[in-house]
């Protein structure tokens, strides 16, 4: 028996088809919300896996490395002359496994170069590097066109002979490179090295431990990406500071050891980093003696636990000794001042344990520290006013909201003047401030003075998220309308995409002059 199909009511239209135009959004509906949950995946994995912890993990079984003193001898004007020369070799920063990197005098860092206050100095530089480069004398007052920043181009093959009288206190100051668009990669690849000044004037300085490698002992701290032997030149997926990675070397070893022989010992921190942030303490948590920063000798030691260094930044700790006992130096969870995004993609949750002190079961005996130092900077004594002269504003890649342009020179600025400039990072990443060719004063931080740590000379400052940083400044007589200085951020990839600017020193009532932003000049040293 079939069944009549049922009658249709012509009065009702039929369903619509779908349309083409539904399909097309349903699609895109649909490849949204996977993009969203791959999204969400990726940033709980790098949420998670960001922090990098080695406590407890460094196997602390390679003797520190030394950098050795640079040799150099007095030429027949009465000048000091060293020699340095750029090139490529390997060096095993994993004990066992070759490692492509670059280095001056070796495959990788360099000697330290050494010279007393009141000395002529001369250094040939040679590059045998396949690309160009340059050194930068970070900390030191000589003229623009011997600063070595990236107006001064050494080409693969040539030799460049800066010349400068070294006047200004004893201080451990450093050298790199410094390309345009370039300084990362050089620095990261292992073109670094300390320059150490002695000021015969100080009589303080004579009794803080001194016999290099014995007491007085260079710790160069470098963080890199390693993908079995090779440096990685990737960064993270959600850090805009740089490169970070999560292996530490010191001075070129990886898990190192130090044998302390007397009941002192001074370390001359540099974070030789592009992009990391140490706070830098012992594991026991012991107080040691900030004795110095960038510039030199603090006015009087300072006693603490922790020091803070952003990319740049030096400090000379004293520790004390017992007989027979080891303690980590070691880097804690560094306090950035950023948001919880800033912060945890930009390390301020990472430690390392850095190097391992062992003391001798027998410590030649140490004077005690000096109570007295040497004299505070004092640039704002006897000032009529403490306004601010210059602004500088950090955000994004910029500087008051321009890149670094090689053929612009920002600011003019005369010699023998005291300025006063006020560093705002308004952005929620970190940010530093370094200027060329002078040493300055902190004078205040958010209005606040500054922490007895920052009470000496300075070249390069952090400057955390939301917060101004002023400086006093005095310039010298080393004069130059047409070849610049720069001030910078020294997480050094911000540098390379454009958070730089140029000033130049004049003579009273001169005007800046025309920049050479190829960097051929007269003066680059060809």
């Amino acid at each position: 028996m079939s069944t009549a199909p049922a009658p249709v009511d012509a009065s009702e239209p039929p369903p619509p088809p779908r349309s083409r135009g539904w399909r097309f959004i349903r699609r895109v509906l649909l490849v949204l919300v996977g993009l969203l949950v791959v999204g969400t995946g990726l940033f709980a994995y790098a949420w998670y896996t960001a922090p990098v912890d080695t406590v407890g993990e460094v196997p602390f079984e390679q003797p520190l490395a030394i950098p050795p003193l640079a040799d150099s001898y007095v030429d027949d004007e009465g000048r000091r002359v060293f020699e340095l020369s750029a090139q490529a070799g390997t060096t095993e920063l994993l004990p066992g496994t070759p490692t492509d990197t670059w280095g001056y005098d070796g495959s990788y860092l360099g000697p330290t170069l050494r010279a007393a206050r009141g000395e002529d100095v001369v250094v040939n530089v040679t590059n045998e590097l396949d690309e160009t480069t340059t050194v930068h004398w970070h900390g030191m007052h000589l003229p623009a066109a011997m600063d070595g920043g990236p107006h001064q181009p050494i080409d693969p093959g040539a030799t460049w002979s800066p010349t400068w009288t070294i006047d200004q206190p004893a201080a451990t100051l450093w050298y790199h490179p410094h390309p345009h668009g370039e300084t990362e990669d050089h620095i990261y690849r292992g073109l670094a090295g300390l320059f150490i000044l002695d000021d015969p004037e100080l009589p303080a300085a004579q009794r803080l431990p001194h016999e290099y490698g014995v007491d007085d002992i260079p710790v160069i701290v470098q963080d890199k990406r390693l993908d079995g032997g090779e440096l990685t030149f990737g960064r993270g997926l959600f850090s805009g500071t740089g490169r970070l990675g999560g292996t530490l070397v010191v001075n070129g070893t990886y898990g190192p050891y130090l044998d302390v022989t007397t009941e002192l010992v001074r370390l001359r921190l540099l974070n030789a980093s592009t992009a990391r942030v140490y706070d830098f303490g012992f594991s026991d948590d012991r107080s040691f003696d900030v004795v110095a920063s960038d510039g030199g000798l603090l006015p009087a030691p300072v006693s603490v636990d922790r020091v803070a260094l952003s990319p740049g930044e030096r400090a000379e700790i004293v520790v004390r000794m017992q007989p027979g006992e080891q303690v980590e130096l070691r880097s804690f969870a560094p306090d950035l001042g950023a948001d919880f995004f800033n912060d945890r993609f930009n390390g301020g949750a990472d430690r390392f344990d850095v190097l391992q002190l062992r003391a001798a079961d027998r410590l030649a005996p140490s004077p005690d520290l000096p109570t007295v130092l040497a004299p505070a900077p004092g640039l704002t004594d006897g000032l009529d006013s403490m306004e601010t002269t210059r602004e500088f504003d950090l955000s994004g890649t910029t500087i008051n909201d321009v890149d670094m342009d090689m053929d612009r020179i920002d600011n003019a600025v005369e010699a023998g003047a005291t300025e006063i400039w006020a560093v705002t990072n308004s952005a929620g990443a970190p940010h530093n401030f370094h200027v060329h060719g002078v040493q300055f004063e902190v004078v205040d931080i958010e209005g606040e003075p500054p922490p007895n740590l920052l009470a000496g000379w300075k070249d390069t400052v952090y400057v955390p998220p939301n917060t101004t940083v002023r400086l006093a400044l005095r310039f010298g007589d080393d004069t130059d309308p047409d070849v610049p200085y720069m001030y910078h951020c020294h997480l050094v990839q911000h540098e390379d995409q454009g958070m730089m600017g140029q000033f130049v020193v004049v003579e009273p009532g001169e005007s800046a002059g025309e920049v050479d932003g190829s960097g051929d000049s007269e003066h680059s040293g060809h």
